[in-house]
């Protein structure tokens, strides 16, 4: 049974996630003891899939199959469905994997949808029983684990964000002539009336995306106030890290919708996250429960978020806050007395 990595690059590079993907499918590629392949479709020349082509080789795949149109980038997500479901048969592979950030999380349900095939999402861990595989997501809104066998002859699965460990490089020297192997779009893929990007415009968002943090500060309703998160902004730039909020804070109007947390928010999957006078509703714990360490500053100590966090604090923010920011600049040397600049 073989593995595909699908990696959408219609703006012409693939985004931060490829190296994540391609652990996923390496570990699918081992469940089943079937070849692991990549397929790469860009809104570029074809020419210029070469390094995205040699990376994934590097990676693990024994062949890459790289499809190329500049006219892709204006395409969207229903374009890159009609493709896909076209070319990933071509590959032969029985199990299509995408990255799960917002166009793999569209493209991939309605992919299935296209090939027939079993649709499993926001895939956390890849098992390997008997030469099948069991995928285990979250469930319940991350209440619970669920490990599921596809039941139809193929599969596209979604990956959860910074979940999987990117694959140590696997393969040397040249790549081969024939590891490469370039597609043409299925006719028809980027007619038809569909919807047709007229306009681009730089989102307002600024400083690093949540999803790709390793590091996010965030506040809740405790922090009381948007001028509180000034000091998680500043503990955020000592880590390195990312400023986010629960849907609490940003009903408030404290901050902004783009930080939002959460299962109505963004879903984030970073190496620490410390949540500052967050309650900790399930809706909110459904957005982190990819985290891999969780620390908590909370004045109750009975608020749920203590039961998810590795490290809790039972106090007010306000107090601990600048005192741990100025010592932790103090030990990593970036710039001490960031309490004090407050």
């Amino acid at each position: 049974m073989s593995v595909v990595a699908v990696v959408l690059a219609p703006e012409g590079t693939p985004g931060s996630g490829v190296d994540e993907l391609m652990g996923c499918a390496v570990e699918a590629a081992r469940a089943t003891g079937g070849e692991l392949l990549a397929l790469v479709l860009a809104g570029t020349e074809r020419t210029a899939l070469a390094p995205t082509a040699e990376r994934l080789w590097r990676l693990g795949a024994r062949r890459v199959f790289a499809a190329a149109d500049p006219a892709l980038r204006d395409s969207d997500a229903g374009a890159l469905v009609a493709a896909l479901a076209g070319l990933v048969p071509e590959t032969g592979a029985s199990v299509a994997v995408l990255d799960g950030d917002p166009l793999g999380a569209q493209v991939g349900p309605r992919l299935a949808m296209r090939l027939g095939a079993a649709s499993v999402t926001e895939v956390v861990e890849v098992r390997g029983v008997d030469g099948q595989i069991l995928w285990v997501r979250p469930i319940y809104g991350g209440k619970a684990m669920a490990a599921v066998r596809a039941r139809r002859p193929r599969t596209v699965a979604v990956v959860r964000p910074r979940v999987f460990r990117a694959p140590a490089a696997m393969q040397e020297g040249p790549v081969p002539a024939d590891a490469v192997v370039h597609l043409s779009l299925p006719a028809g893929a980027l007619g038809g009336a569909r919807p047709r990007v007229v306009e681009r415009r730089a989102g307002s968002s600024e400083g690093q995306k949540l999803e790709d943090a390793r590091v996010i500060v965030s506040g809740g309703r405790g922090v009381g106030g948007p001028e509180g998160f000034e000091a998680l902004r500043r503990l955020a730039e000592v880590l390195g890290g990312a400023v986010g909020a629960s849907r609490a804070a940003v009903d408030a109007g404290w901050a902004p919708a783009h930080l939002q947390i959460g299962q109505t928010g963004k879903i984030v999957a970073p190496d620490l996250y410390v949540a500052v006078g967050i309650s900790g509703a399930s809706q909110h714990l459904a957005g982190v429960s990819g985290a891999r360490h969780v620390v908590a500053i909370n004045k109750d100590p009975e608020a749920p978020i203590f039961r998810a966090a590795e490290l809790g604090l039972v106090e007010d923010y306000r107090k601990v806050l600048p005192l741990l920011t100025d010592r932790l600049a103090q030990a990593l040397g970036r710039g001490g007395d960031a309490a004090r600049a407050s």
